[in-house]
C-alpha cells in the first residue's frame, strides 16, 4: 500500500475542464483523458457537464461532474467559478481548458500555483458566432469581437495550444507556433463491428442537431428517398442546444413514422452513437456550406470512415477528396438531390474497396503525449 501511494505521488496531475462538454465527452475523456491515463505517468482529473450515464471510474481517471444547468442561465455563468474552486483543490501540474470561458481560470492557476496551462481549441468562435444563428444578429459582432479579443490577449500566457482542426493553423494567427494539431479522429472500442442485417435501408444523422449541421437537409433527403424507396428509415441521434430548433425538428418529423429522434434535449453518450453507426447502412453528412466550416473536417466524417459506414456526403471537395480513395461515399447535392441516381448508387456501388487510413486516434495520440511530456 505504501508503495502504491508513493507511485501515485510521482504521477503528474492533469486536469481537463469544460463548462458545457459532458464529463464523458468523446474528446476530453475518451481521447485526451484516456490516452494520458494509459500512458502511466499521469493522474487525470476531468470536470464537465453531468452525463446521462456517469462513466465508471477507472485507474488514474477521476470525474467531477458539475450541477445541471440550462445554457442561458445564472448557474451557467457561475460554472467557471466552481471549476476554479475545484482546480484549486486538485492543484494540477497541467490544466487543459477547452472553452474561452475558462481562459481566466487557467491564468489564475498559473499565477497562483505555477500550473502549466493549455488551451484545447475545438472551435473557431469568431467564425461560429458570426456565421451561425446561435445568437441574434445584433449581438453576433459584439460577442465575436469580445471572445476573439479575450483569446488574443490571454494567448501569450498559455504555454501551449491544441487544435482540433488542421485548418485552424490558417485561421488563428494569434497562436504563433505554440500549438499541436490533434484532429478529432475516431477512437473505436476493441471488437467494434457493424452488425446491421435488416431488410430496411437505415440512414443515420448523428452529432450536433442544428441548422448549420444540416439536420433539416438530412430530414428532407430521407423523406424524398422514402417516396421512391419505402424501406428507407432515418434515425437522428444527437443533442440540440437551441429549444426553437428542436421544436422545428420535431415538427419536421411529426407524422413520419420511419424517422425517429434519440436525444434532442439530452446529451447522447458516445457509445450509443457508436451503436447507431453499427446498426446503420448509411451516415448522412449534410452541412450547410458556410464560412465557418470551410477549413474544417466534421468529426463524424472520421467516425463514419473508421466504422466503414457508407456516407451520403455533401458535395464539398475537401471532404469528397478524403473519401474518394476508399469509395466510401455517395456524393449528394443536398439542395438539389438526384434521387434516382442516389438510390441507384446506394444499391449498386461497392463501398470501402480499400480500408481508410489516417482516420483513427492512434495517429494523434503520440503527438498528445509528446506535447504533455514537454510541459511536465
Amino acid at each position: 500500500m505504501k508503495h502504491l501511494s508513493k507511485t501515485l505521488q510521482k504521477k503528474k496531475k492533469i486536469l481537463l475542464a469544460s463548462v458545457l462538454k459532458p464529463i464523458d465527452d468523446t474528446r476530453m475523456f475518451e481521447k485526451l483523458g484516456s490516452s494520458l491515463a494509459e500512458a502511466g505517468n499521469y493522474e487525470v482529473y476531468i470536470i464537465g457537464f453531468p452525463s446521462k450515464k456517469m462513466p465508471v471510474e477507472v485507474d488514474s481517471i477521476h470525474f467531477f461532474p458539475l450541477s445541471k444547468f440550462s445554457r442561458m442561465s445564472f448557474p451557467r455563468l457561475a460554472a467557471p467559478f466552481k471549476i476554479l474552486k475545484l482546480s484549486f483543490q486538485v492543484k494540477p501540474d497541467v490544466l487543459i481548458v477547452n472553452t474561452h470561458e475558462l481562459l481566466i481560470v487557467g491564468i489564475l492557476n498559473r499565477i497562483l500555483f505555477g500550473t502549466r496551462i493549455v488551451y484545447d481549441i475545438q472551435e473557431n468562435y469568431w467564425r461560429n458566432i458570426l456565421h451561425t444563428n446561435a445568437f441574434p444578429w445584433p449581438l453576433r459582432w459584439l460577442l465575436a469581437v469580445w471572445v476573439r479579443l479575450k483569446e488574443a490577449v490571454t494567448s501569450p500566457l498559455f504555454q501551449w495550444n491544441f487544435l482540433a482542426e488542421k485548418g485552424y493553423e490558417k485561421e488563428l494567427r494569434f497562436l504563433s507556433n505554440r500549438y499541436t494539431v490533434l484532429e478529432n479522429k475516431v477512437r473505436l472500442p476493441k471488437g467494434f463491428k457493424r452488425t446491421n442485417n435488416s431488410a430496411k435501408i437505415k440512414l443515420l444523422f448523428s452529432g450536433t442537431l442544428a441548422e448549420s449541421t444540416g439536420v433539416f437537409e438530412g430530414i428532407h433527403l430521407a423523406k424524398t428517398l422514402y417516396q421512391k424507396e419505402p424501406t428507407i428509415e432515418l434515425k437522428i441521434v444527437g443533442y440540440c442546444a437551441l429549444p426553437h430548433t428542436l421544436r422545428e425538428i420535431k415538427k419536421a418529423i411529426e407524422g413520419y413514422p420511419f424517422i425517429t429522434l434519440i436525444g434532442g434535449d439530452e446529451l447522447v453518450p458516445h457509445d450509443q452513437l457508436l451503436d447507431a453507426m453499427a446498426e446503420s447502412d448509411f451516415g448522412l453528412i449534410s452541412y450547410r456550406l458556410a464560412k465557418h466550416i470551410e477549413n474544417s473536417v466534421p468529426t463524424k466524417l472520421y467516425e463514419y470512415l473508421g466504422c466503414h459506414l457508407p456516407i451520403l456526403l455533401q458535395d464539398y471537395p475537401p471532404w469528397t477528396e478524403i473519401c474518394e480513395p476508399y469509395q466510401a461515399a455517395v456524393i449528394v447535392n443536398y439542395s438539389k438531390p438526384d434521387i434516382d441516381l442516389i438510390l441507384l448508387q446506394m444499391k449498386a456501388l461497392k463501398f470501402y474497396t480499400k480500408l481508410p487510413e489516417d482516420v483513427t486516434w492512434e495517429t494523434e495520440e503520440p503527438k498528445l503525449l509528446k506535447a504533455i511530456a514537454g510541459l511536465c
